[in-house]
């Protein structure tokens, strides 16, 4: 198999919380979570924390695995993929990729492996995930983003909006889930290594600037993106109540 890293991106700042990789669920650091899921596949040959706090890196240290390792970067850095990227430069004989972040304490290695996995295939230059949507609230939430795909599982869209639109069962705001599947996207990305360089040149397109997702320009230069339906459940944390929606749910299924 070819060779294949995990790089967790993890940015101290945030206007929502502050140094939240740091930030303690059931007395660990929610960025170990991370780390502790990603180590767990067993298609990853190794795994880099790229951080731009050296509280981070140093807590970090204190935990991965001998052939893994926590590296600063910079903090000029605007998104995740960025911060990838400036890893990727220094990385030889790498093929495949995978950017998980920081922020996604229920990851577990299964999904990493099902992401590799994906990428074998030679169409594809990206691989994602897609959770089958069951609380309907979450169809018209902007913060859920969505996808459609075609009939072997390369993405068609992904948007905030509700898609597909259902013109007979979506009424308003309401939907009764039924006899139709809504799927969301699962914020875990593999690349080749030369699809990630080519979209790290690139300039932002219309429609990934209207939406606001990065996955956009890679589906407007004609990048086939590979998903596969996961049912394991992940919820991101952008919020101290996020933690305790995660603190529960740990309680309730781990």
């Amino acid at each position: 198999m070819e060779k294949a890293v995990v790089v967790i991106p993890a940015r101290y700042e945030s206007s929502r919380f502050p140094g939240k990789p740091l930030a303690l669920i059931k007395g660990k650091p929610m960025i170990q979570y991370v780390y502790e899921g990603v180590r767990s596949a067993r298609f990853v040959d190794f795994v880099i924390i790229a951080t731009d706090d050296e509280r981070i890196c140093a807590v970090c240290n204190g935990f991965v695995g001998l052939q893994d390792k926590a590296l600063m970067t910079s903090k000029a850095h605007q998104s995740g993929t960025d911060r990838v990227g400036e890893v990727l430069q220094g990385l030889e004989g790498v093929r495949f990729i995978v950017n998980v972040q920081g922020d996604e304490p229920l990851i577990n290695g299964d999904m990493v492996d099902d992401v590799i996995v994906l990428l074998m295939d030679e169409r594809a230059g990206i691989a994602t995930l897609k959770k089958s949507i069951k609380n309907s609230d979450e169809i018209f939430d902007i913060n859920v983003v969505k996808v459609v795909t075609d009939k072997e599982g390369f993405a068609l869209y992904f948007s905030r909006s509700a898609i597909p639109f259902y013109r007979e069962r979506f009424t308003g705001s309401k939907v009764e889930l039924g006899a139709f599947e809504v799927y969301k996207h699962i914020g875990i990305y593999g690349y080749k290594a030369e699809v990630l360089r080519a979209l790290l040149k690139s300039s932002p397109c219309a429609i990934e600037e209207a939406e606001k997702l990065e996955q956009l320009r890679a589906l407007y230069m004609g990048i086939k993106i590979k998903v596969k339906e996961t049912k394991h459940e992940v919820f991101g944390v952008d919020t101290p109540d996020d933690l305790k929606r995660v603190e529960q749910w740990l309680s309730t299924y781990s």
